[in-house]
């Protein structure tokens, strides 16, 4: 298998299925940690090679906390992927974040509960830092492609992590809001992590869907789906413009993640 995919997408919505990708197939990989999510798209977009890989699988059948982010993970990196773009849907902790806006994370609070965040085994201990979980080189990236579009972006956002797949209680929301928080989700953590730990660059891109449950409004998944359809378009522009915007050359600390976490 040739190693020569630069950039890998997760998520939902993307350019995949957009008629944008050229020379478009089907990969199947099996790692060491079992399967991905689904078959990874694989394409060329601008002369540069893009994998596209759906976290719930191509019908949205595996939940938030039965996903396999180590196979996935993994699987991107075995394509040689070593930037990854991720976008999500959030729900919001404040008012002036409202739903259709985007949220760009730069740091995390983590509140999931089962899932297998590292890829340390016995007899190799990686204590990979996150102080700063996300690449600065693509979040630059991000902010210049939301100006140049003139959308509303919220920066420097902190994302709470629940597990899933049910939504918070009332109690659980008042309480995430207090942290200080802004947005709420179910996917990043393990993922950003992992990533790190894979010395790769990742950066999410959140979509606000709804209000959660503090402003007395309940959230369904209808309603979460509804604001991901109309805003499904402005992400696939946010996506197609920051492949282009992305620096072919990493200039970050990402590649070198490794070099000061294991004993």
């Amino acid at each position: 298998m040739e190693k020569d995919v630069e950039i890998g997408i997760f998520g939902g919505t993307g350019i995949y299925d957009s008629g944008l990708l050229e020379n478009a197939q089907e990969i199947d990989i099996v790692t060491p940690y079992g399967k991905p999510s689904d078959t990874i798209t694989v394409g060329i977009f601008n002369g540069r090679k893009i994998a596209f890989l759906p976290r719930h699988g191509k019908k949205h059948t595996i939940p938030p906390h039965m996903i396999n982010f180590k196979a996935n993970i993994w699987a991107f990196k075995e394509l040689g992927v070593t930037r990854i773009i991720a976008p999500s849907a959030v729900g919001s902790l404040k008012e002036e974040l409202e739903p259709g806006h985007f949220a760009l994370p730069s740091q995390f609070l983590d509140f999931t509960k089962s899932r297998k965040g590292s890829f340390s085994e016995e007899g190799r201990v990686i204590h990979i830092s996150v102080a700063d979980p996300f690449c600065p080189e693509l979040q630059s990236s991000i902010l210049q492609v939301i100006e140049n579009q003139d959308l509303k972006m919220h920066k420097d956002c902190t994302y709470i992590c629940i597990e899933g797949p049910r939504f918070s209680t009332k109690a659980e929301s008042k309480f995430y809001r207090t942290t200080g928080a802004d947005i709420i989700g179910m996917t990043l953590v393990p993922e950003c992590q992992l990533a790190r730990e894979a010395q790769m660059c990742y950066v999410s891109i959140s979509t606000v869907t709804d209000y959660d449950v503090w402003a007395e409004k309940p959230v369904t998944a209808k309603e979460v789906l509804e604001t991901l359809s109309k805003n499904v378009e402005k992400t696939k522009r946010v996506l197609t413009e920051l492949i282009d915007q992305i620096p072919k050359t990493r200039n970050c600390s990402c590649a070198k993640a490794l070099e000061e976490a294991e004993f």
